[in-house]
């Protein structure tokens, strides 16, 4: 798939300023640090630099909740399958101080037309790791399910590319329900891609920020939940 191909480096989003800048905040505000690990559809390919779902996701907490300063940090690139994702964890040093990880990994997997056994063996492994990320606490992990790019111009409803996508999405659900992860299914959503095109990106194939607006109205209630911000 030439659109899944891996370009550049590892992307770092943090609010809206620098690594290396200096913000000054209220002492009584609560900073919350989130870990978004995955593929295109975590880095939001085709999509701005904000309107992926781990940057909407942080937008959403800060917006509803006054004296909250979130922040997003991104480890994820187009083409990455789940033994790249975890190269890309163990070159960032990723610090093991998250409030909230998410992890969607493994379409690239599929694609490829990799081992099945090896994502059974490496999804595993992420989500062990996301765990550690998040102060090993497997409380503030979410997996998210892997879009279906079936239903997109360049899918073109092939239905073998549903197919071939869920046994992914069922071992990960599978999983994450034996060892009480949490797992947010947002596959249907994209699903509806042919159906209204305003939810498939500009380049034909990956999620619009539409899309992801969808996701994370799905992932937020959970993720408020975890963080101790519901009330």
């Amino acid at each position: 798939m030439r659109k899944l191909i891996a370009l550049g480096l590892t992307f770092l989003l943090i609010g809206c300023s620098s690594e290396n800048s200096t913000v000054s905040t209220p002492t009584d505000t609560r900073m919350i640090n989130i870990l978004a690990l995955g593929d295109s559809y975590t880095k939001g390919e085709s999509v701005c630099s904000t309107c992926n779902f781990p940057s909407q996701l942080r937008d959403s907490i800060n917006g509803r909740r006054k004296n909250t300063l979130t922040t997003a940090r991104i480890i994820a690139q187009t083409g990455w399958t789940t033994y790249n994702l975890k190269n890309g964890i163990n070159q960032a040093n990723v610090p093991n101080d998250y409030d909230l990880v998410t992890l969607l990994i493994g379409v690239n997997n599929q694609y490829q037309n990799q081992p099945f056994s090896l994502y059974q063996t490496e999804f595993p492994e992420l989500v062990q790791t996301a765990i550690q990320k998040a102060k090993g606490d497997k409380t503030k992990v979410i997996v998210v399910s892997i879009p279906d790019y079936a239903f997109t111009p360049y899918g073109g409803g092939n239905p073998a590319i549903t197919n071939g996508l869920l046994p992914y999405n069922q071992f990960a659900a599978d999983y994450c329900s034996q060892q009480q992860i949490t797992f947010v299914n947002i596959t249907d959503i994209t699903q509806l891609g042919l159906q209204q095109p305003n939810l498939v990106a500009s380049d034909g194939l990956h999620p619009s920020t539409l899309a992801y607006t969808k996701f994370v109205e799905r992932i937020l209630p959970v993720a408020l939940q975890k963080l101790g911000l519901t009330n």
